[in-house]
């Protein structure tokens, strides 16, 4: 193994048991000796090159082709000790830095998405089976950061929150109000909209897959009068609309089309709207995408810093008019689609092969890390042309909130439990 690299882990990593057998056979340890050990075997000295010059895409390429491989312990485990060092210490490595400095200066390259390459990223991962999804969200489908109210939640009950939530922010206190809904994904946002507070929805995707899914909600909930799904981009669409939402879209719009994409909201919302946008954001400042994620998970996407979205909303019009942070909830709502998709990794096996089921677990693990340790959060920010458009104080957010719930059994919405829901963790943020 790469004496440098051996030396410069050993300097970052100083807590936890991980031990490391290269291909020669030798064992390599690190951290203080406490704690789950955690062994992992490399096959071959190609393999670890690659590893010490790019470990960001090269570790997990090797964890998926079966050259790495974990004789104790698991992925998760790995990468939660590894990044808990690194951020309490803020540890990375020379090579790293220049790495990620290079993926940071291309990423206006990467991020390049026009209308069809827009829709081919969305293609490659959801377009994926629909039962691969199913077997591991929730009940609604709900594929954005839950909204962990109390910490014992489950995944179902959390993602009814967050559809309360959001909804409660859009201050929908007039019956037959338009919504636009921007990239409605398998439609569970805009069908709770129509539900709860009878509002003409329209939805669109660049996923067809989704689209199938959602226009077969809205007719076995009979809510065709009120709600159209449809395979359009949202740069294509011309009608005002009294409210504007858009959940886990903007983290695909790309930090090129930040102006475009403020500019046709501002453009489509009424001057009485209101306007919410939920998004992953990052909370120390503008980056670059992980290299293995934008290679094999989402490709075109970039998550950004709150700096980087708010000039392009003011100088589109817009008022910001609240923002909230939720820190770890996303890493509690990756953590129970982790745990669910270890459970039923073995029953795809007709449809996805191990290297794909490597892959799913490298991404979920490492997306709960970069929650957790990573600095990575998701944002909601409430817009509008007039600073009138919501009320004076946030009380009325818990009160809406409460009359939803209060509401939403006999209109047929629920967070249903499963049997299979993990444990409760009792942390959240």
């Amino acid at each position: 193994m790469h004496a440098l690299a051996i030396k410069l882990a050993r300097k970052a990593i100083q807590t936890g048991n991980i031990r490391l057998i290269d291909s020669e056979g030798t064992t390599h340890r690190f951290g203080d000796g406490e704690g789950d050990p955690i062994t992992i075997e490399v096959a071959d000295a190609r393999t670890e090159r690659a590893i010490a010059l790019d470990p960001t895409l090269k570790f997990p390429e090797a964890y998926m082709n079966g050259t790495l491989t974990f004789r104790e312990g698991d992925v998760y485990g790995f990468l939660d000790t590894v990044f808990s060092n690194i951020s309490r210490a803020g540890n990375a490595t020379l090579l790293s830095r220049l790495t990620d400095g290079v993926r940071f200066l291309r990423r206006r390259l990467d991020q390049w998405n026009t209308i069809q390459r827009s829709k081919d990223n969305v293609a490659h991962h959801y377009d994926l089976s629909t039962d691969l999804y199913r077997a591991f969200l929730d009940e609604d489908m709900q594929y954005s950061c839950g909204y962990f109210a109390r910490p014992d939640m489950t995944i179902d009950e959390a993602q009814l929150a967050k559809r309360r939530h959001i909804t409660a922010k859009m201050v929908m206190d007039d019956k037959d109000l338009s919504v636009l809904d921007i990239g409605c994904g398998w439609g569970g946002m805009g069908l709770y909209l129509a539900q709860m507070t009878g509002a003409r929805v329209k939805g669109v995707t660049l996923s067809e897959e989704q689209l199938a899914i959602a226009r077969q909600r809205v007719i076995d909930k009979e809510l065709e009068e009120r709600v159209d799904f449809r395979l359009q981009d949202y740069r294509e669409i011309r009608e005002p609309m009294d409210r504007i939402v858009s959940v886990g879209m903007f983290e695909h719009v790309g930090v090129n089309a930040y102006r475009t994409f403020f500019d046709k909201c501002a453009s489509l919302l009424k001057r009485d709207g209101v306007m919410v946008l939920h998004s992953i954001g990052r909370s120390d400042g503008p980056g670059s995408t992980n290299a293995f994620i934008r290679k094999y998970i989402f490709p075109g996407g970039y998550i950004p810093a709150l700096s980087e979205v708010l000039p392009a909303a003011e100088k589109s019009g817009l008022v910001v008019t609240d923002v909230e942070i939720l820190r770890l909830h996303y890493a509690e709502t990756l953590r129970h689609w982790r745990e669910r998709f270890l459970a039923i990794a073995d029953t795809l096996d007709e449809q996805y092969d191990d290297r794909f089921k490597r892959m799913w677990e490298f991404y979920l693990a490492g997306s709960e890390i970069a929650f957790r340790h990573q600095g990575m959060m998701v944002f909601q920010i409430q817009l509008a042309h007039r600073q009138d458009a919501v009320p004076l104080t946030r009380d009325y957010i818990g009160e809406a909130e409460r009359d939803l719930a209060a509401r939403e059994t006999e209109a047929g919405v629920t967070g249903a439990r499963r049997a299979s829901d993990p444990t409760p963790l009792h942390r959240t943020g």
